[in-house]
């Protein structure tokens, strides 16, 4: 079978979860010489070629590192598999300063059946910037939501410049560790704007778990985010509260204006492949930022990020 990136497209848009290692595969090349293959691939998986919005739900995972997110996703995943859902982890780990690839392998530590094909798992590379998502990350999350029930970006750590995650994901899971104090230092970094749904791990600690819990609801009060649901689970057996935040996340994207958070994550994706390929030169070429986001706003709703990317690089000439 073809793997250039028109072929994959194909493969992805039939349903052909086997074609998933060869599009990572392609994301990551990001020479020159693969862009024209790189293009036709997430042209052949936009709206246009679809008909619609990627039906897959790209859930984005993210929290300080230790507090379980690993543990927490072994067992969504199992859980997603039971109900018969095909489910593919982009797991972001720092890059190696030496090979520039993903430094930890967190796919090793995420518990599955290797012999399961509706299960995908890759460890991808951070780039440049702490926290921050690789083009490759975005592009393959838009790419394999085409054929995936369930796409889940797991993120480094939790601060400001994690926030990337949230301009991908149409549905943020931000997981604490009780009794850590993540609950005050969020509401001082402005984290409690990026969850759809805050998780609360080790549920089994018991009371400390449950006054984690009570902080963060107190919290999102304070910022008028009441509808923002704070679950608790456990992974340990016997697993506690995973359907309950399944359950969470669906809502989520029940009521979720797809288009539109589609429509805003393929901006964002142009704007931050401008500044991979271009850097920031690059955008103030085109009034930083804001003229950018301007310029992007005229362009058609359906527009594919290559086309968007186009028209970014052809105002800065």
């Amino acid at each position: 079978m073809s793997d250039d990136g028109a072929a994959l497209a194909g493969r992805l848009r039939g349903g052909d979860l086997t074609a998933a290692p060869a599009v990572l595969n392609l994301v990551e090349n990001r020479s020159s010489a693969r862009r024209p293959e790189i293009d036709a691939l997430l042209r052949g998986v936009a709206p246009a070629a679809l008909g619609g919005e990627a039906p897959g739900h790209v859930v984005g995972v993210t929290g300080p590192p230790g507090v379980g997110k690993s543990t927490l996703l072994s067992a969504l995943v199992a859980a997603w598999r039971a109900a018969g859902r095909s489910v593919a982890v982009l797991a972001v780990d720092p890059s190696s300063k030496r090979s520039g690839g993903a430094l930890l392998g967190d796919r090793a530590r995420i518990v599955y059946d290797p012999e399961d094909t509706a299960v995908f798992i890759r460890s991808t590379a951070a780039g440049s910037r702490l926290g921050g998502l690789a083009p490759s990350t975005r592009a393959a999350a838009a790419a394999l939501a085409a054929a995936f029930d369930v796409v889940v970006i797991e993120t480094v750590g939790v601060g400001q410049s994690e926030t990337e995650v949230a301009e991908v994901a149409d549905t943020v899971a931000v997981v604490v560790q009780p009794g850590s104090g993540d609950a005050l230092q969020f509401i001082k970094s402005g984290i409690m704007e990026v969850p759809d749904v805050l998780v609360v791990t080790k549920a089994d600690l018991g009371q400390v778990a449950l006054r984690t819990r009570r902080d963060l609801s107190a919290a999102l009060r304070s910022l008028g985010e009441r509808g923002t649901p704070v679950v608790a689970v456990s992974s340990i057996a016997p697993v506690q509260g995973v359907d309950e935040l399944i359950a969470a996340l669906d809502e989520h994207r029940a009521g979720l204006d797809v288009a539109a958070r589609r429509l805003a994550a393929r901006r964002a994706g142009a704007l931050a492949d401008v500044a991979a390929e271009h850097g920031e030169a690059g955008l103030r070429a085109v009034g930083g930022r804001r003229g950018a986001e301007r310029l992007l706003a005229r362009e058609d709703e359906g527009a594919d990020v290559p086309t968007l990317v186009a028209a970014l690089e052809a105002a800065a000439r």
